[in-house]
């Protein structure tokens, strides 16, 4: 692989990938536009056969589409055909998912109230923390038992 796995990730002791917030964003952003750049020719494919079309070049297409992932759509341009709106309506469905992801990552970054990795990891260390306190109070339970056993075998056998 030819990305540096250190700048996308740290795993933490527990073995949980710990994903740079930067990394996510440009993963977010990139497939955004990706979709955008795809669903463009099939939204120009659908409105080049129309008369009445205001979406005529690529970069109307485009521009539409980004627009409606955005949710801002500014209506110089708009689908006119059914299958033009269909593509209009996926774009927005998926674009508000992945603008929300990509504004929730920037909230992270500058306000950074959320950090449920840390809360996580504390709650991960506590877990561990209790559970060797249990395993060696079990250790001492079973000693104790096995002494109480003992002296009630002996109290049988010599009393």
């Amino acid at each position: 692989m030819l990305v540096n796995k250190e700048r996308l990730y740290k795993t933490d002791q527990y073995g949980i990938r710990n994903y740079s917030l930067l990394a996510l964003g440009a993963a977010g952003v990139c497939l955004l536009y990706s979709i955008i750049a795809i669903f463009a020719f099939a939204l120009l494919h659908f409105e080049s056969g129309s008369d009445n079309s205001n979406i005529n070049t690529y970069v109307d297409a485009f521009w539409t589409l980004q627009m409606s992932a955005s949710t801002i759509g500014f209506g110089d341009h708009y689908p006119v055909t059914i299958g033009g709106r269909a593509v209009v309506a996926l774009m927005f469905y998926v674009g508000v998912g992945l603008v929300g992801f990509i504004g929730a990552l920037i909230a992270e970054r500058l306000l950074g109230f959320a950090d449920t990795n840390v809360k996580n990891r504390e709650l991960r260390q506590q877990n561990s923390d209790i559970l060797e306190r249990t395993k060696i109070l079990e250790k001492k339970i079973d000693i104790l038992t096995s002494r109480i056993e003992d002296t009630n075998y002996s109290q049988k056998n010599h009393g």
